[in-house]
């Protein structure tokens, strides 16, 4: 490995937190001791900042911080650099294909996070709108609504889980996020190290100079990784963070 890392990017849910939402002390470590090496730990997260600044506060701000899966971008005081809304008339058709297969929903907007058991106050059109998501146990109801939003090159479909389906406006990722962050830090994708479990992290480990899937991943995420750690509840961010330090 002569790649020079100067970036490691991390998911959360499935990486970084185990099945408790907690980072391990191992984790917390080995991000600590990458920073002390001069390398910047970003958060490259599907979870909204209302969600996830408990722990990046606990961990030490970094320089930015990727959430909504690359729909907002924070710098190292919390401040908004970057965001992107779905259109309205996109939402309105998943909407409509919510309504249609009688599915739960759920939603990241400016104005917070909205789902099946919390609906919202007003009409849809009184939002501005990050992320729409469904999460579907049934398989074949699920590969219905994954085929016709496949269909729509204006949405990036992607999920943090097997029965779960997020969507984005097209071209917003976490890998079109990080390409931001590196060129603010003037570093190259090349110095990037992403790690991840999922769909929402494919792209992010595709770009990246070193893309490590977790021994929890999805197969697929798995296969197109340079190599994989240990799963989420064996501090497998810690051995990733460990192997590339050995190497500096």
């Amino acid at each position: 490995m002569t790649k020079d890392i100067k970036l490691i990017a991390l998911d959360m849910d499935g990486t970084l937190v185990n099945h408790d939402g907690e980072v391990s002390p191992e984790n917390e470590r080995a991000i600590q001791l990458a920073k002390e090496n001069g390398i910047h730990v970003v958060l490259s997260t599907g979870r909204s900042l209302f969600t996830c600044r408990d722990i990046s506060d606990a961990l030490g701000r970094s320089s930015y911080i990727v959430t909504v899966n690359g729909g907002e971008i924070y710098d190292h005081d919390y401040n908004l650099v970057d965001s992107t809304l779905l259109e309205l008339e996109l939402v309105k058709q998943l909407w409509k294909l919510k309504e249609e297969h009688n599915v739960h929903f759920w939603s990241s907007t400016t104005k917070g996070l909205f789902n099946t058991q919390k609906p919202f106050d007003g009409e849809i059109d009184q939002y501005d709108w990050l992320k729409f998501g469904f999460d579907i146990q049934d398989d074949e109801v699920r590969q219905v609504v994954l085929d016709e939003l496949r269909s729509n090159e204006a949405l990036e479909v992607t999920n943090s889980s097997p029965t779960n389906i997020e969507i984005n406006p097209a071209g917003v990722n976490k890998a079109a996020a990080l390409l931001k962050v590196c060129n603010w830090l003037d570093l190259s994708m090349e110095q990037v190290m992403a790690v991840g479990d999922s769909l929402n992290d494919l792209a992010m480990i595709r770009e990246a100079g070193i893309g490590v899937a977790m021994g929890n991943a999805q197969e697929i995420v798995k296969e197109e990784a340079d190599w994989v750690t240990g799963s989420n509840t064996d501090h497998g961010v810690a051995q990733a963070i460990e192997r590339v330090l050995s190497f500096k």
